[in-house]
């Protein structure tokens, strides 16, 4: 690690929470950022601050926002602008609101039980990224589900159970979009066994799957709206793994490049949006670890059985810091900004950073 040109991580703001947060966003095109989570009553929590010259600003602060706890929240399905919010709860409700409007409790789109249990992931697509097709959810549950949805309708139009025989399912614990563009659309789900599917929505097919020995804790596609290019997977157990999805091998599957990290749960990792070669993970030891993906001089090679066969890359750690003493849960780059993050942690504070050199790597 070169630590002369190595990206330096600032903090701006430190900002303690009357609830535990579950998850922090930008909202696109503003310098405000909400945070959600739960209650001590056990009902959902909503902040929204903005960022200014002094510090930060409360713009909306209500710790009765939902009747249940809410567990994860994403913009992803919508447009810039728009300010709708997707929120997934701990009595599986899948619901929609735009909080820039004044009475931000009015559901745009709401699904109670939408999962049996706690709805654990969610994401969206269709709105910021600019990827091609229709606005879209996708969420995954305790029960095992994953579910693609649309708002327009009430009833989800994908549904992919990971283990229809089975009496017990395995819990979901993330799920992604990825490879929008043209007609295509794929999921990303990873299971508390370890199990990742890769379900093309365009054939209503798993494409692939395998197994990473730990739960899966995150998965993300470095960008959604293009071929799919590359993936993180973060563990339990230290671990993570970036997989390269270009080359597809009929028994070997995807190549990929195995690394540990923070001596404890890796729980969160999210690509730089300015670019993709770029992402942090955050760890059950409250450390940030900002890497690099080096891709080999040739991505394509020959299998013994004379079949292509992918090459991973190489990961570099640029840097890491420990800021917390309890796991971070939740990290999100602002669109608009480049080195600009939020992130909350199991100590009930909201944290922004400002990471600077990303431009030299």
């Amino acid at each position: 690690m070169n630590t002369t040109s190595a990206p330096q991580m600032i903090e701006y703001v430190n900002k303690s929470l009357d609830f535990t947060p579950h998850d922090s966003k930008f909202i696109p095109g503003s310098a405000k950022i909400v945070t959600c989570g739960i209650s001590p009553s056990g009902k959902g929590a909503l902040k929204i601050i903005e960022l200014d010259r002094e510090g930060t600003k409360d713009l909306y602060h209500d710790l009765s926002f939902r009747p249940s706890g809410i567990k994860c929240a994403t913009f992803g399905a919508s447009k810039l602008g728009d300010g709708h919010l997707a929120m997934a709860s701990y009595d599986g409700t899948l619901s929609l609101s735009d909080i820039t409007h004044q009475n931000k409790t009015d559901d745009l789109f709401c699904i109670k039980k939408a999962h049996e249990g706690i709805i654990n992931a969610v994401d969206g697509i269709g709105g910021t990224s600019g990827s091609y097709g229709a606005p879209e959810l996708v969420t995954g549950g305790k029960d095992g589900c994953v579910k693609v949805w649309d708002q327009r309708q009430t009833q989800p139009v994908v549904v992919l159970n990971s283990d229809k025989a089975s009496s017990a399912p395995r819990d979901c614990w993330s799920v992604a979009f990825g490879d929008s563009y043209n007609i295509n659309r794929s999921i990303l789900a990873g299971f508390d066994n370890g199990d990742i599917k890769l379900f093309d929505l365009r054939t209503s097919n798993i494409v692939w799957e395998t197994n990473v020995e730990n739960g899966v804790t995150s998965v993300q596609f470095d960008r959604p709206d293009i071929q799919k290019n590359k993936v993180v997977v973060t563990t339990l157990e230290s671990k993570f793994r970036c997989y390269d999805m270009r080359t597809q091998h009929s028994s070997d599957g995807f190549a990929f490049t195995s690394e540990r990290a923070h001596r404890s749960t890796v729980w969160v990792s999210k690509f730089l949006p300015q670019n993709r070669d770029i992402f942090l993970t955050g760890g059950g030891n409250g450390g940030l670890n900002i890497y690099k993906y080096i891709y080999p001089k040739n991505r394509v090679g020959k299998h013994r059985d004379g079949s292509p066969i992918g090459i991973s890359g190489s990961v570099e750690l640029l840097n890491s810091r420990v800021i917390s003493t309890q796991p971070i849960v939740s990290f999100d780059w602002s669109p608009d900004r480049q080195g600009l993050c939020c992130l909350t942690s199991m100590d009930q504070t909201l944290r922004v950073f400002v990471i600077t050199k990303l431009e030299k790597h």
